[in-house]
């Protein structure tokens, strides 16, 4: 990745035969993933499918039992956040993880501040809000005031305070768990348009939602997994919501789908 123009619907994380177990329970079987640029993969399935485990296994919070992830076409190991995060991978949960007492830009910064040099080591606070405010506008964001406690913010907002940070530290691939999860209509749309905003900038989206009629509005590829497996690649336009829904229960899947 490295700072290099992705182009369009080039591979930027590719994962093969994934597998984990917990204890006795098989929860990743032979899983294969391909991540592309300018593209926004919906991961779905059924609960026990696999999908937070997945999720987990690329984010650096529960690394495989086996299986080989490449970034870049270079193959890599991701056992950290520290890790997945070093090689452009950046998760955004369902929580969150917002300090509703601290305003938009130390979320942005939390962790990572900006300092100015020695001898203070005072926090560079005007370059930390220029940089902020330059991420949200880039990605086409309204909020009222970058100074705001994020308590104050809607849920569509804080969703994408939560998506800017990700952006903000030079993410390639974001991960979204149910970013939709609790919002209405009018956040969800909001939720969505920036999806579309990190895909139009080259990043690869992975999108884990169990509302279908929202995966088919803004996915490019929906990727199935059935206990643990993976029972279909499918293409909004040109597969329909049966289609998943059926490869998602194990019914039996239309012609057209492509099973992996």
């Amino acid at each position: 990745m490295d700072g290099v123009e992705q182009r369009s619907g080039e591979p930027l994380l590719t994962l093969h035969n994934g597998r984990k177990r917990y204890g006795s329970v098989v929860a990743l079987d032979g899983v294969d993933l391909t991540v592309r640029a300018h593209r926004v993969l919906a991961l779905v399935g059924d609960n026990g499918a696999g999908k937070s485990t997945l999720v987990k296994a690329l984010a650096g919070t529960g690394p495989l039992d086996s299986g080989q992830i490449s970034v870049g076409g270079r193959p890599v190991t991701i056992r950290t956040p520290s890790e997945a995060a070093a090689l452009g991978i950046e998760t955004v949960y369902q929580d969150l993880a917002l300090c509703d007492n601290l305003s938009v830009v130390a979320n942005l910064y939390l962790g990572r501040e900006l300092r100015r040099p020695r001898p203070w080591r005072l926090l560079a606070r005007a370059r930390m809000q220029a940089q902020a405010g330059e991420v949200i506008r880039d990605l086409a964001v309204h909020l009222p005031d970058l100074d705001r406690p994020v308590a104050a913010l809607s849920g569509g907002q804080r969703q994408a305070v939560a998506v800017s940070r990700a952006v903000l530290w030079g993410s390639r691939i974001v991960l979204l768990d149910e970013p939709t999860a609790a919002l209405g209509v009018e956040q969800t749309a909001m939720v969505y348009r920036l999806v579309r905003r990190l895909r139009d900038r080259g990043l690869g989206v992975v999108l884990i939602s169990h509302n279908l009629s929202d995966v088919f509005a803004v996915a490019d590829e929906v990727a199935v997994l059935r206990l643990g497996r993976n029972a279909g690649t499918f293409r909004p336009g040109q597969d329909s919501v049966e289609s998943v829904v059926s490869a998602i229960t194990g019914g039996n899947v239309v012609p057209g789908a492509n099973l992996a």
